[in-house]
């Protein structure tokens, strides 16, 4: 089966100056690229210069339960994303201990939802990874070991210092489930139990990561009020385990932090200075999305959910909860402190009889409930068994744009997927391109694109993708460049985006003028040596 792109405009992943020509694809390859024709083409698409980017990669997804259930990913698939990156912020599927299968789908679901319909007894991510190729998702996915599930499996949910026999088992795991497939490791350290490692700890799993040239990819432990500690504490990671440092959703959270931006950028210059490989994702918004949770005291999570229902229970310790909040404890990066309880909105809920509490802020939740904003918020977490989902506010459009031209930078959506999301999850690419490159033109089309593409298939060693280039994998994205944006907003955030008019995955056409064909053609990607193989 031969498929001729014809007149297109044509941006090859290169960051290279765009050019009108044609592409040729044959099953799941691109076999010409340029001022190329064909007679014999099956199928010939005019395109009347419409753009022909490759497809879109997603750095930092959070589909890892929902393809299981969704595998067409619609969310992904209908702003141009192609491949994207599971396991992140430290807390993920696999590996998973049939042992721990409760708490950890209860601490899972402020971030990936929940699931009662799959068979959590899968233990591995070679299990994990076979689950995702048996449902055969639209798009492909990547995957990172999560380093709160490698914690769990050493040494349980507790708030603790492994011994070396533990830390030993870590980095046995790791290894292990890197050579099962994962393209490197992730942490969360804002997250438990993420969040009760010290340094030491990780800098040995990353030499297990630094041996196959993964990548770790981190949630630094502060965004805000540390960020500057936290960010010298990655890069030492970096420099004692030889790993790339990859910051997950880069950015600098509270008007009170935005001075650091100058020192945040001198410290990476300086890191690759002397040798240190760091790269960052980001998406185009000045809001984050997380789970609600992240709003308690660090205490509050030792031991895992259970123990989270059982003090939010306790009265007394809501006094010390509320007291912590409003005072900070160091080194916690405080989501009240800088965003405010008026700037923290509820996204999902799982119980119908909390519906309405979804689109609330902190403030207009405890007017809701008649209650404190805290009272009110704490028993939702309670009601809800800590599944709540939420948007903060915490940035500048200045920002944005600072960092979106940095050189280690590349596009995400950070996207979780339960109930009123995020805008960034249907939005994120085609907002870039709109937005920031045809609006504000911050970036050019090709350096956009850059970002999208090429930019993080090096950074992950996604072989035979992210370029328009004879002998790559057919994953194509076709867009109007004048009318492409996205169209959620934080009021009404599910709305597919303007201008993406073909997606090709593998070769298969799986939008087509600007419609899903229900085609799922994606494959799991996994690691092998320093390459990601079918």
């Amino acid at each position: 089966m031969k498929t001729l792109l014809k007149n297109g405009l044509i941006v090859d992943g290169n960051n290279t100056k765009p050019y009108i020509g044609n592409v040729l694809i044959e099953n799941n390859f691109i076999t010409a690229v340029g001022n190329i024709n064909t007679d014999d083409a099956d199928n010939i698409i005019e395109l009347n210069g419409l753009t022909i980017a490759p497809g879109f990669i997603d750095t930092h997804s959070h589909s890892d339960l929902e393809i299981l259930s969704q595998p067409d990913v619609l969310p992904k698939i209908m702003q141009g994303i192609t491949t994207e990156i599971l396991g992140q912020d430290g807390i993920s599927m696999a590996p998973l201990p049939i042992k721990y299968i409760n708490p950890w789908c209860k601490n899972l679901a402020g971030l990936d939802g929940e699931n009662d319909t799959i068979d959590w007894n899968y233990q591995t991510t070679k299990n994990y990874l076979k689950m995702i190729d048996n449902i055969k998702p639209a798009l492909n996915e990547c995957y990172l070991v999560p380093h709160g599930n490698i914690r769990m499996e050493a040494m349980g949910l507790d708030n603790r210092q492994p011994t070396d026999k533990e830390i030993q088992k870590m980095c046995d795991i790791t290894q292990r489930e890197i050579e099962n497939g994962a393209i490197g490791l992730s942490s969360g350290l804002i997250y438990m139990p993420c969040a009760y490692s010290k340094t030491d700890e990780i800098i040995a799993m990353c030499k297990v990561v630094a041996k196959y040239d993964g990548i770790f990819v981190v949630h630094q432990r502060s965004e805000a009020d540390t960020i500057i500690n936290s960010m010298k504490e990655i890069i030492d990671i970096g420099k004692k385990s030889g790993v790339k440092i990859h910051f997950s959703h880069f950015k600098v959270c509270g008007k009170k932090n935005w001075q650091y931006v100058d020192t945040m950028l001198r410290l990476i210059d300086e890191a690759e200075k002397e040798g240190i490989k760091i790269s960052f994702d980001q998406y185009p918004y000045v809001a984050g999305s997380t789970m609600l949770g992240v709003i308690l005291p660090p205490w509050v999570h030792d031991g895992g959910t259970n123990k989270v229902l059982e003090r939010l229970q306790d009265k007394t310790l809501r006094k010390k909860m509320i007291y912590d909040i409003e005072h900070g404890i160091d080194g916690w990066d405080n989501f009240i402190d800088f965003a405010g309880l008026d700037g923290i909105y509820i996204t999902s809920v799982k119980h119908k009889q909390n519906e309405n509490a979804v689109g609330l802020n902190l403030v207009e939740l405890g007017k809701l409930k008649n209650k404190n904003p805290y009272d009110a918020t704490f028993d939702l977490l309670l009601e809800e068994e800590n599944a709540v989902g939420m948007v903060d506010f915490y940035g500048s459009e200045e920002h944005v744009k600072r960092f979106l031209q940095r050189p280690e930078m590349n596009a995400c959506t950070d996207g979780l997927l339960s109930g009123k999301p995020h805008p960034r999850v249907y939005g994120a690419f085609p907002r870039i391109l709109g937005k920031y490159v045809r609006e504000e033109k911050a970036l050019k089309l090709e350096e956009a694109i850059y970002k999208m593409t090429k930019k993080p298939a090096n950074t992950f060693h996604i072989a035979k993708r992210g370029q328009l280039k004879a002998g790559y994998y057919a994953d194509i994205t076709i867009f109007d460049k004048d009318t492409i944006i996205d169209k959620g907003t934080f009021t009404n955030p599910v709305q597919y985006p303007e201008g993406i008019h073909y997606v090709f995955v593998n070769g298969q056409i799986v939008i087509k003028n600007k419609k899903h064909t229900s085609i799922r053609s994606g494959k799991v990607l996994r690691k092998q040596g320093i390459d990601v193989i079918l």
